[in-house]
């Protein structure tokens, strides 16, 4: 029903992971966008520390690889890119005006309510019940599915699907409590890969047995009620963490930095802990509430959003992100409405959520190889694709043939996974991991608030409670009112940097870079608490 990042026109979002500095045959690819970019970036924040595993006890190896097991067993839902079909068909009878106008929304609502506690509690219970409350979340929404027969049980299937992307968070970050910060990027990139590959083994078995089964919605839906269920098995038996990013830090706790930057802002955090000589853990109620490294933190976003390269991306974080969303959550009914199948096996939603997933991991594999002059031409490469993923959206909205609607969806989700580990690496290249989650916290949070304004006033029944049709014609106006205002941004800053060039002559030799840092200067700029951060 619901399309996300991470692959399966699921609601299973989430990033893979793409180290986009090392070499292509070290890269296992991945895909980018939602509370799994947490992960990526707080990788990326970690800069080029080397391997430290040598004579390292094996346990975290065995933590990671169980993790991993169960990554791909909790995104194996053959049933999820079937939703929508199953909703409207005979099986369910409902109408397409009411999933569109009262099932859908909720789904808005309950990941904007739900998001902040489940992001804190992530991190003060160490993770592991969150995704136990996730695994339960994901059995109530396809025995509701199953069992369910009125629009208000629907409504809460979708409030539990709320609170399944609310908890992705937690398996994203479980990761960096098991190993050391040498060995962040190397395991981040097995859990995430492993998700990739569950999410793309969903999509295929689904039409599988669709298309070559004919099986009825029905079963396919005790099919995925059967994997979700050993996934909350697996759940209950993995490993506790000890330490956590803000609430569970451990007194001299450290962490190597990544630059100057995160040399700066582990300085200032680590200082107050270094006041207290106790092993016990560092918990926000054991000194002021100003002392705090999450209070610390917050304080220093301040300065991060006066950066024109932290801001930009960002920005682009939070606007473009709530439309792709948008997009994912009724793209299924709007097929259903170019193409009503009359038998199940002509329902290609799960071929096309898998050719979509794999198209994500292609592009944002490649845009690790891109080298632009990034602190010059990122607003013009953002309008550029906002604008070709504008066309796409026009055409999604208007066409009777469902290929090509099919095609425009799967370049649609491309475009979006090139951007998101450029963003990603953009904005965490100068944080500390512990800053960096806090900055994607937030725009994902902005974001989401986004998205459900726009779902009240266009989606919802209460508000305009427009058809699929013309809510992608609106979609498809928000991205070219993004697009007119990236291309202006562009020209004031392609003519700024011309004539600066002019002026000086300096640097007409600078050469293009990979992905890196957006600022061009190699001084410091000061924080509020006389330390700086790299520009």
């Amino acid at each position: 029903m619901v399309a996300d990042d991470m692959g399966s026109g699921d609601r299973s979002e989430g990033e893979g992971e793409l180290n986009l500095k090392q070499p292509p045959s070290e890269d296992p690819g991945g895909l980018g966008h939602g509370d799994g970019d947490l992960e990526m970036a707080a990788t990326a924040s970690e800069g080029t520390s080397p391997p430290t595993e040598a004579k390292e006890p094996q346990a975290w190896k065995w933590s990671v690889i169980y993790l991993c097991v169960y990554g791909f067993m909790a995104s194996i839902k053959p049933g999820e890119s079937f939703i929508t079909p199953y909703l409207l068909s005979p099986e369910k009878n409902f109408t397409s005006q009411q999933v569109t106008n009262e099932i859908n929304p909720v789904l808005s609502y309950s990941y904007m309510v739900v998001l902040v506690p489940a992001f804190l509690l992530t991190d003060y219970l160490r993770y592991k019940p969150v995704l136990i409350i996730q695994g339960m979340s994901h059995v109530a929404i396809w025995l509701l599915l199953l069992l369910g027969t009125t629009l208000l049980q629907m409504q809460f299937m979708e409030f539990f699907y709320g609170v399944t992307m609310a908890s992705r968070v937690a398996y994203s970050s479980y990761i960096f409590s098991l190993v050391t910060p040498g060995l962040y990027q190397r395991v981040a990139s097995y859990s995430r890969s492993s998700v990739l590959m569950g999410v793309f083994t969903s999509s295929v078995l689904g039409q599988l047995c669709m298309s070559l089964g004919n099986v009825t919605y029905a079963t396919l839906s005790i099919v995925s009620l059967g994997f979700v269920s050993f996934a909350l098995l697996l759940s209950m038996c993995l490993p506790w963490p000890k330490r956590s990013l803000f609430f569970n830090r451990t007194q001299g706790q450290r962490e190597p930095p990544a630059s100057d930057a995160t040399k700066a802002e582990l300085a200032k955090m680590n200082s107050k802990e270094d006041e207290s000589s106790s092993p016990a853990p560092l918990r926000f109620w054991t000194c002021t509430w100003k002392d705090s490294v999450f209070m610390q933190m917050l304080m220093e976003l301040r300065n991060v959003v006066n950066r024109p390269s932290l801001r930009l991306w960002s920005l682009w974080w939070v606007f473009n992100s709530a439309g792709y969303y948008l997009v994912m959550f009724y793209v299924h009914i709007l097929w259903n409405k170019v193409y009503p199948a009359t038998e199940n096996k002509h329902v290609y939603n799960g071929g096309v959520d898998a050719a979509a997933t794999l198209l994500g991991a292609i592009t944002s594999f490649a845009a690790g190889f891109v080298k632009i002059r990034w602190n010059v031409w990122s607003e013009l490469v953002i309008a550029v694709i906002t604008a070709l993923q504008a066309g796409l959206l026009f055409l999604m909205g208007t066409t009777d043939n469902i290929w090509l609607c099919y095609v425009a969806y799967i370049l649609f989700r491309g475009f979006h996974q090139f951007l998101v580990p450029i963003a990603i690496f953009q904005i965490a290249s100068s944080l500390t991991k512990e800053l960096c989650a806090l900055v994607f916290g937030i725009n994902t949070f902005l974001g989401t608030i986004v998205k459900t304004i726009i779902t009240v006033i266009v989606a919802d029944k209460s508000g305009l409670g427009l058809q699929v049709h013309p809510q992608f014609l609106v979609y498809f106006f928000y991205f070219a009112l993004l697009t007119i205002i990236y291309f202006i941004c562009a020209a004031f800053v392609i003519v700024r940097h011309n004539r600066n060039q002019a002026g000086s002559g300096a640097n007409d030799q600078a050469t293009p870079t990979e992905l890196s840092p957006v600022a061009a200067k190699s001084e410091a700029e000061p924080l509020s608490n006389g330390k700086g951060i790299k520009a």
